[in-house]
């Protein structure tokens, strides 16, 4: 079976994929989870950390042949892990994410602020996009407890590729939840918003999960299922 790589969007460490990784190694397949640096609370040099080290922090967990899978903003960081290690991964799935282009900024209007919180209000977070649906009170409340702010030198810098085409060719999948695949892929071909532009330029396959933007609590035995899937191909 696989050795699947799981890595978590804003906000969260490697406890956000617990209900995944166990589905998944019960279907076979050996798990790591990762905590991106600047995620975890412990580490006093966390504020120092970029989208560069992030990046480089999955090729150095990575092996040969790993199923890279990414959720939310980190779709950025994985996509740039595919170019600095164009040979390490069979597959990339991208879970309600996507590779982000070239220049591409997380969050543009971060400013001059040292870190990207949590917004304060459940609302504030829905109002940017991103879907609560499927979420329980619990959930909600285990996330606002364990949430970790993100750096500026992650959330409000330009992603950065290489020049090699190369990491257009690396099998991808992309679990659509909070946007059916069908409008994804309209607003890919559209090049707006620039979220989805470089998907053009990949030869990717597009798998419907109808839910909101936090797969791995509200399906995550579905969803494991699909990175299950997408890994055998």
């Amino acid at each position: 079976m696989a050795r699947i790589l799981l890595v978590p969007g804003f906000w969260l460490g490697a406890w956000a994929w617990e209900e995944v990784a166990g589905q998944l190694r019960s279907l076979g397949d050996e798990v790591e989870a990762l905590t991106l640096p600047g995620l975890d609370p412990a580490d006093p040099e966390r504020l120092s950390a970029t989208l560069e080290t992030q990046a480089h922090a999955i090729v150095a967990a990575g092996r040969e042949g790993d199923v890279l899978v990414a959720h939310s903003g980190a779709g950025a960081v994985a996509y740039m892990a595919t170019d600095l290690a164009l040979e390490l991964f069979s597959r990339v799935v991208y879970a309600d994410s996507a590779p982000m282009p070239d220049g591409f900024v997380l969050n543009p209007a971060l400013g001059d602020a040292a870190e990207f919180p949590l917004p304060d209000t459940w609302a504030e977070v829905e109002a940017m996009g991103n879907s609560l649906a499927g979420l329980d009170e619990a959930m909600l409340a285990r996330f606002r407890e364990r949430a970790v702010p993100v750096p500026a030198g992650v959330a409000g810098r330009p992603v950065t590729l290489g020049d090699s085409a190369a990491r257009l060719k690396v099998p991808t999948t992309v679990i659509c939840c909070s946007f059916p695949s069908e409008l994804v892929q309209q607003l890919r071909d559209a090049g707006e918003p620039p979220l989805f532009r470089e998907l053009r330029n990949i030869d990717a396959e597009y798998v419907d999960l109808p839910t909101g933007h936090w797969p791995m609590w509200s399906k995550p035995e579905e969803l494991a299922e699909l990175i299950h899937e997408a890994a055998q191909h």
